[in-house]
């Protein structure tokens, strides 16, 4: 196809969002996208630029003293009859307007206009993201190049509303079981129900007081749900098994392996199985290039509560941040949206961060 994005598209990052936007980019599905991105990427002198699957990693090479990374990943949930997008007023909405190809086009906008920034600056276009991490594009970068990921500070082009968002949580999902003992239900008697029986687990979870938890002045404030329940055979059957899977937020100050040993405790009598987890991060709030991005923003940092790939960067000792114009209470909705002028004031941030 014709590529959208234009020099003139290309200099204005509201029309580059919307024209980012309309280049439809749900999760494995990102080819289109990649192969524009990659396009202009490659026509821009100042830039090295390398392809994995459907990842874009461009980087300038001036001998600067710091690198940093900033980073926005390509693909979207499903659509939701929520595109092309559409501009009302000061506000754009269509699937990806927050999460995040505004995001994005802050940091392509950047990358083809910014010959000489302040640090050196590795760009990262990434696939995957909303998906299973197997798929995720930083994931498979760590994996084969992991040279390419190497900085002294990293921004995730998450939405954040504008403000700096610290760190992120950890996510953690158990399955808690419960047993019982199969009958008849015409003689439950001679049973015993094993979705009765969790009961117990629900009690717990409803007397539970989370924590908040506050590191560098910015608050995480946990979370422990259940988010699901399977049991049963059939209509006529008492269940003897039980499974309520739940799902635990975490503040980056608490490992994975003392997350589940919290859990363990907390649900100590019962069976609990590990189904999957990632680390939190800490706010990464005393690098150099951290200092001087929060003092571009110009306002206090808060806590990430959720997870994201600065996750990936705190792993490997780069410290990491999330700042991004979407905002994150309207992710994934039908009527995702990004406010204009949060676009236009995230462009400006970024170049009085990084210009020289």
């Amino acid at each position: 196809m014709t590529n959208p994005l234009t020099p003139a598209v290309l200099s204005d990052p509201v029309e580059l969002t919307r024209v980012l936007v309309d280049i439809e980019s749900v999760s494995l599905h990102e080819k289109d996208i990649t192969d524009c991105v990659e396009q202009v990427l490659r026509a821009v002198p100042h830039l090295r630029v390398e392809r994995l699957g459907n990842t874009v990693m461009a980087r300038t090479e001036l001998g600067r003293a710091q690198r940093v990374v900033l980073a926005g990943h390509l693909d979207t949930v499903p659509i939701a009859d929520n595109l092309p997008a559409r501009v009302d007023g000061e506000i754009m909405y269509g699937c990806g307007t927050s999460d995040m190809k505004s995001g994005v086009a802050l940091a392509l906008q950047l990358a083809v206009a910014l010959p000489e920034p302040r640090y050196d600056v590795t760009y990262f276009f990434y696939e995957a993201e909303e998906i299973d991490s197997v798929y995720n594009g930083l994931n498979l970068v760590s994996k084969s190049h992991p040279d390419w990921l190497a900085a002294d500070f990293a921004v995730l082009l998450e939405p954040t509303h504008g403000v700096v968002e610290a760190g992120c949580q950890g996510t953690m999902r158990v399955l808690v079981s419960t047993s019982g003992k199969r009958a008849h239900s015409a003689r439950s008697w001679r049973g015993v129900n094993a979705i009765h029986a969790a009961a117990g687990v629900l009690d717990r979870l409803a007397a539970y007081e989370a924590r908040q938890v506050v590191i560098d002045g910015c608050a995480y404030r946990e979370g422990l749900n259940a988010v699901r329940i399977n049991g049963g055979i059939a209509g006529n059957v008492i269940p003897d098994r039980c499974e309520i899977e739940i799902n635990y937020r975490f503040a980056p100050d608490r490992s994975v392996e003392q997350a589940e040993a919290h859990l363990r405790e907390l649900f100590d009598g019962y069976e609990v199985t590990l189904v999957d987890a990632a680390p939190g991060a800490l706010p990464g709030l005393g690098a150099a290039p951290a200092q001087e991005f929060v003092a571009a923003v110009g306002a206090d940092p808060i806590g990430k509560l959720g997870w994201t790939d600065v996750s990936r960067f705190a792993a490997m000792g780069i410290p990491a941040l999330n700042f991004g114009p979407g905002d994150p209470n309207v992710a994934h909705a039908v009527d995702e949206r990004v406010e204009i002028p949060l676009i236009r004031q995230g462009a400006a941030t970024l170049h009085r961060w990084l210009a020289t």
